[in-house]
């Protein structure tokens, strides 16, 4: 979604810095003003895309730092649980020794 808004602001600043250009360039004035009316169109264009291109980069970190902490997050989970079914197969794993000794220990009498 962040990636459609992005594209389509960056349409509508192409679009308008475009029809200003055309707009200078068939007015009637000198040729020193419309140059001057130019590079002043294309210095704000540019400052409007380092702003919109610093926006969208800093949606970015922002969401990469909440998708680490989610990772890590669940990793922990996971890392618990994974603990606690350990501790179920290690006791379920002695009982099952416990009783083949048994069984065991009964052979050998």
């Amino acid at each position: 979604m962040a990636s459609n808004t992005g594209n389509t602001i960056l349409a509508l600043l192409t679009g308008a810095a475009i029809g200003a250009g055309i707009g200078i360039l068939f007015a009637p004035d000198k040729g020193t003003n419309t140059r001057r009316k130019i590079r002043e169109g294309v210095d704000e264009a540019k400052e409007n895309l380092n702003e919109k291109f610093s926006e969208v980069s800093d949606r970015l970190i922002e969401k990469a730092f909440l998708t680490k902490d989610d990772f890590e997050e669940n990793l922990d989970k996971f890392v618990s649980n994974a603990s606690h079914k350990t501790e179920d197969v290690i006791t379920f794993l002695e009982e099952k020794l416990a009783a083949l000794k048994l069984k065991n220990a009964k052979f050998q009498k």
